[in-house]
């Protein structure tokens, strides 16, 4: 514990609600400041036929409102009520066709909308969930970064946009590997509705669709971000650069570039060669490449880079950049090399196509960006459920992002609005002795939420019905197992009476 006897007592002025921009009136507005954001994205959740956005409305309760366990059971019973055993939610989100993608572009709009947020950072990264079986719509046994290993998990390709001290999802999607579009997946496609005209991408494909689609739309961003998954595929860094978009991505440390231009073309053929003619375009001069660490040996002129100011003091990035050149088939085209020298000795590397001219206090910029990737992912995760949901349908996954993110974007709003509406006293920062006042966080605007709009409490006589309920449909699944078994089924592999089982069957779609 931090010793704070040599410290004066804080005067009772520090803790003014209104000179830290929080006061009661607003605070109290929040419920409806909550609803206005559900009126205007009102027609995102509509279909053809039916009216379904007042289910929206009770999930984005549950998101911002309740402190873990969002399944759909669990979102109806707290935020409707008792008697609602979440079949009609379940069906909204894993069944219903109305499209995410309305829900990303409006966020999307709303951000260009805002002045203060332009030439912001768009980043890529990926969010994997382990899964317990291969019936989740693209389920399979690839890379799990959160475990650092190879595991049955799914994997999606989420976009972030990140301005300041903002920072909000903007769009996602699903990676599908390429299994799932074999003859043996056609009928578990249909049944977890993946869309008929989807077709095998890989993440880079997935990221750049994703870039595109929020340039088509006017996002105001500078310079796109990505780790290695990005950074080592060759074809989305020329695709982005044929499109005229900056970028600054990662490499694997044994990556290969040119120190000089090499000359590219097709060999002549050999006197009296015989066969076909080279046709297949290579290098042609006699350098080879290298490995980007071999670049990070011996005494090297790193730079000391103040990258942006924060609460806790400032961030700073060593860092040291020369011009490389790259090969992609018969293409040679000239980028940065970032090294980025980290605290703990590690360095990382990063490719960008910035114009020669770029500086490399601008290059650290890019870079130091993609922490807030990390925030966008940790606040989706640990605030707002993004990882909670069991989803088997590619629906259910694309809904359920879509409205997290929606959850995001409100608290992001919010600290935008207030900051202009309700200004902070600047003064506090001098009578707190820090050179920045911390930010409002999304676990701060969750409690002033949950201080509004309460969500109603269990009475014991009703919490008595609720486990006997639970009681009974745990019975009822076992008695369902009971009769495949005697008829000859194989039980799966997860249905050995597990006490994690979900409590009904809207708790997973």
């Amino acid at each position: 514990m931090a010793d704070t006897t040599d410290r004066p007592p804080l005067s009772t002025d520090v803790f003014d609600p209104e000179r830290w921009g929080l006061p009661l009136a607003a605070v109290q507005d929040l419920g409806q400041r909550l609803h206005e954001c559900w009126e205007r994205f009102h027609d995102c959740f509509t279909t053809k036929t039916r009216d379904t956005s007042s289910w929206a409305a009770v999930y984005l309760r549950g998101l911002l409102l309740l402190p873990a366990d969002r399944n759909y059971a669990n979102v109806a019973r707290r935020v409707v009520g008792l008697h609602d055993d979440g079949q009609k939610l379940q069906q909204f989100m894993s069944d219903s066709p109305w499209p995410a993608q309305r829900v990303f572009a409006q966020i999307q709009e709303e951000i260009t909308q805002q002045a203060a947020l332009h030439g912001g950072v768009l980043s890529l990264d990926e969010s994997a969930d382990a899964r317990a079986g291969h019936q989740s719509a693209g389920a399979a046994r690839q890379h799990n970064g959160r475990l650092g290993k190879v595991d049955l998990c799914q994997v999606g390709v989420a976009l972030s946009y990140s301005c300041k001290d903002f920072w909000a999802m903007v769009d996602a999607e699903l990676y599908l590997p390429k299994d799932w579009f074999d003859k043996d997946h056609s009928k578990l496609r249909r049944q977890l509705h993946v869309p008929a005209a989807r077709t095998f991408l890989t993440k880079g494909e997935i990221g750049l669709e994703l870039v595109r689609r929020a340039r088509a739309r006017g996002l105001p961003f500078t310079v796109v971000a990505g780790d290695a998954v990005y950074g080592r595929d060759g074809a989305f860094r020329a695709a982005l650069d044929d499109d005229g978009i900056t970028y600054i991505v990662d490499v694997p440390e044994d990556y290969q570039v040119y120190l000089r231009p090499p000359v590219v073309g097709v060999p002549a053929a050999a006197p009296g060669q015989r066969g076909r003619a080279p046709s297949v375009p290579r290098v042609l001069s006699a350098e080879a490449a290298v490995e980007v660490r071999s670049l990070a040996t011996g005494e090297l002129p790193w730079e000391t880079i103040q990258v942006r100011g924060c609460e806790r003091g400032h961030v700073r990035m060593t860092c040291w950049r020369r011009r490389v050149w790259v090969v992609e088939g018969a293409r040679v085209r000239e980028e940065w090399l970032l090294l980025h020298r980290e605290a703990d000795g590690d360095i990382r590397y990063s490719l960008s196509n910035g114009s020669p001219d770029t500086t490399l206090a601008t290059l650290a910029g890019w870079r130091a960006g993609r922490y807030f990737v990390e925030r966008t992912f940790q606040d989706s995760k640990s605030e707002l459920g993004w990882d909670e949901l069991v989803a088997r349908k590619y629906r259910a996954w694309m809904h359920h992002s879509a409205l997290d993110a929606l959850a995001l974007w409100f608290i992001a709003s919010v600290r935008l609005q207030w900051s202009g509406e309700h200004p902070r006293d600047q003064r506090l920062a001098q009578e707190l002795e820090v050179e920045q006042l911390p930010a409002l966080s999304v676990a701060n605007v969750r409690e002033l939420l949950v201080a509004v709009i309460p969500l109603p409490r269990l009475t014991p006589e009703e919490a008595i019905q609720l486990v006997i309920q639970h009681l009974c449909h745990r019975a009822r699944s076992t008695r369902s197992r009971l009769k495949k078994q005697a008829a000859g089924a194989t039980p799966s592999a997860n249905e050995g009476g597990s006490a994690r089982a979900p409590c009904t069957t809207a708790a997973r779609d």
